[in-house]
């Protein structure tokens, strides 16, 4: 096994002369927007630039498909964002009484979304949907066990599960303590 290239500014600006127009027009195909494919291909070696002090490159023998990897994850990532927006604009839309955020609140309500989205992505699908039923629902315990097919004592541990994994993402490693379960 060959040791990693490391990731050096020249060998993102490398990549970036070689592939930067090939990468530009499949995100354009993939998108069908020229703007956003744009932004999307700066945002790919921006992220190689980003990750250069990690562990580097393997041996490139296929430069393409590691910027399609890298490339793919800030697609899904586009389309998760978008999603999370306009089911955020509906939400606000079929409010009672129509409510008008600015780009500010708009924005702070998006980045919120995206750190939940984040959060949650982590968790097993039934822990996940706990979670989602006890605090965006305000469903109590017993409800959800009858939901999702379980007990009242595994729904607690799920949404103690989605706990502590909420601590882990917003504060580090609790030192071993509650790491026995």
């Amino acid at each position: 096994m060959s040791a990693p290239t490391p990731i050096t500014p020249d060998v993102v600006q490398t990549l970036y002369s070689d592939h930067r127009s090939w990468l530009h027009q499949w995100l354009r195909r993939r998108l069908g927007c020229t703007e956003t494919a744009a932004d999307l291909t700066q945002d790919t070696f921006v992220r190689l630039l980003a990750t250069r002090t990690q562990l580097g490159l393997p041996r490139l023998n296929e430069p393409r498909a590691y910027l399609t990897a890298v490339a793919h994850g800030l697609l899904v990532d586009f389309f998760r964002r978008a999603d999370l927006e306009r089911a955020w604009l509906a939400d606000l839309a079929a409010a009672p009484q129509p409510v008008e955020a600015s780009p500010e609140t708009r924005l702070l309500a998006l980045e919120t979304l995206l750190a939940i989205d984040r959060m949650l992505d982590g968790l097993s699908p039934k822990a996940r949907a706990a979670w989602m039923l006890n605090r965006l629902d305000g469903l109590p315990h017993a409800d959800i066990a009858a939901q999702l097919g379980v007990s009242v004592s595994r729904v607690r541990q799920y949404l103690a599960t989605a706990a502590r994994h909420c601590y882990r993402l917003r504060f580090g490693a609790a030192d071993g303590a509650g790491e026995a379960a």
